[in-house]
């Protein structure tokens, strides 16, 4: 138990060496917040459990979104995948795919800490894989055609270009970055170090994510905006 561990008998919270051995308990909900290496199969074994599943882990690719929303479709069940649950983010998220119709160049920056991992961020792999829906960025010098180093110009994710800074300093933040001739528009999140951010969104995410079927992305899929 949870309170033997730390020394308050009061808490009765059980504790699981893992998430397969946890899901042996039946559970309405599980969520992941694990590691990109462990969470798709924690998240299958949660479907074939018959349990709903938030997901706050980032590092997911394209092709692990598409296995778990086939199997949430064959399970009958709702997978809610949030790159950030922060308020902040979802409204960036908005505003980015509003400016994007009017807006035709955009590049996006992912700022976290120097020992994140992964890179992307699912934050913004989240904000490219949205603008990719409004249309395909449309750069004066195509990507394929850099002179120089290509590698300079960014990862190139769901048609964007993202660019990944991990320093000390930072913790998570996304920027993009919108221009056009004599006039540009730059839309940023920054989150601090405390959990505060992100605890309204995930009880959100909790509580609307049974009324999902398949896999929906972005914390504003239950957020009426």
């Amino acid at each position: 138990m949870l309170g033997d561990a730390i020394g308050e008998p009061g808490l009765d919270c059980p504790v699981y060496s893992s998430a397969v051995e946890a899901l042996g308990r039946a559970c309405d909900v599980f969520v992941e917040y694990t590691k990109p290496a462990t969470a798709k199969a924690n998240v299958l074994a949660a479907l074939d459990r018959g349990a709903h599943v938030v997901v706050g882990t980032s590092g997911l690719t394209e092709q692990d979104f598409d296995e778990i929303d086939v199997a949430a479709r064959g399970h009958r069940r709702g997978v809610l995948a949030v790159g950030n649950f922060a308020l902040t983010v979802v409204l960036l998220q908005k505003f980015a795919e509003t400016a994007a119709k009017l807006i035709p160049q955009w590049e996006i920056i992912d700022y976290a800490h120097d020992d994140k991992p992964d890179a992307p961020s699912g934050t913004a792999r989240e904000l490219a894989q949205r603008l990719s829906s409004v249309r395909a960025p449309q750069p004066t010098v195509p990507i394929d055609q850099t002179v120089g180093e290509r590698d300079a110009r960014g990862a190139t994710i769901a048609g964007s270009q993202v660019h990944s800074i991990r320093l000390p300093g930072f913790v998570i933040g996304a920027e993009v970055v919108f221009g056009m001739p004599d006039q540009r528009l730059t839309l940023r999140h920054d989150a601090g170090n405390s959990a505060r951010p992100y605890v309204d969104g995930a009880l959100l995410a909790i509580r609307k994510v049974s009324t999902l079927i398949g896999l929906h992305r972005g914390l504003d899929t239950v957020l009426e905006l």
